[in-house]
């Protein structure tokens, strides 16, 4: 019995060993690239065995081929930075605007009860079907998409604030009241400080929402864009070029989150610091 305890217990150090050689940031890095190119590899293997039909879902070789074109003719990189462009602005004016907004009702619980029941039905309608109403409103070009993405982003951090307003420590704003605070004092230092991490946290939801708007409203109606780019392939079964813009996305998706959870490292070291020091099972 002590002989199985002792080597129960070296085995356990060893997979504890492995598992912390791949817990680390290169690790990690390292497995993901691996799963990636594992896929990648799958999949063109697949369809040069005939496995897979490369007409319905095209292949790595002539993705990776067209989007090197397309990046030497700066076909690519014209349509990123358009759609890039109009996901940003949508989502850093509907994130102010809706934060701000959510942020405001706290001051008046009638007036936060009276237009609840109209935030909840805002947010009940789907966005996607306000898009043809806004592309009539502001025509065809940069500010309908925009203002689709400001249309997906406002309510998710309008919510999102007015809900971690309400959250805030009451205890905290008693005593500030107690020692002779006013309701403008209570807000700016017990308020704002305790629903900035959940205003941060719905930026990394409304990164994604910007770019949906961005994408939809080029669907619509564009002569520009990734949305647009992706449209105009699917319809002529270009399914080569449909990959190149859904994969572009998911670069500029990635890209946009971790400028945001920079600013969040920036804004709120001490989550960053308790984050770290989260207990493992």
């Amino acid at each position: 019995m002590p002989e199985a305890a002792a080597l129960q217990k070296r085995a356990l150090q060893k997979r504890r060993m492995r598992r912390a050689t791949f817990d680390t940031t290169l690790g990690r890095a390292l497995l993901q690239a691996a799963a990636v190119v594992a896929f990648f590899a799958l999949w063109e293997i697949g369809v040069r065995a005939g496995w897979i039909s490369a007409f319905l879902v095209g292949s790595p070789s002539g993705i990776f081929s067209l989007a090197y074109k397309m990046i030497l003719s700066g076909e690519l990189l014209s349509d990123t930075w358009y759609t890039l462009f109009e996901a940003i602005l949508g989502f850093v004016i509907g994130t102010i605007f809706g934060s701000l907004l959510g942020l405001a009702l706290w001051y008046s619980v009638f007036v936060a009860r009276l237009v609840e029941p109209f935030i909840v039905a805002i947010n009940s309608v789907p966005k996607i079907a306000l898009a043809p109403i806004i592309i009539l409103w502001f025509g065809t070009g940069l500010v309908s998409k925009v203002a689709l993405s400001v249309s997906l982003t406002a309510i998710v951090a309008l919510i999102a604030a007015y809900q971690a307003a309400k959250d805030a420590d009451p205890d905290l704003q008693s005593l500030l009241i107690s020692m002779g605070a006013n309701k403008h004092q209570v807000f700016y230092k017990a308020v704002v400080p305790s629903t900035l991490p959940a205003i941060i946290a719905t930026f990394r939801i409304n990164v994604g929402f910007g770019l949906v708007g961005a994408v939809v409203g080029e669907f619509i109606s564009s002569q520009r864009g990734l949305g647009h780019m992706i449209y105009n392939a699917s319809s002529l079964y270009d399914l080569n070029s449909v990959w190149v813009g859904l994969f572009t996305l998911m670069i500029v998706g990635f890209f946009l989150y971790h400028v945001i959870d920079m600013v969040e490292r920036v804004s709120l070291p001490w989550k960053q610091s308790n984050t770290a020091h989260q207990v493992q099972v």
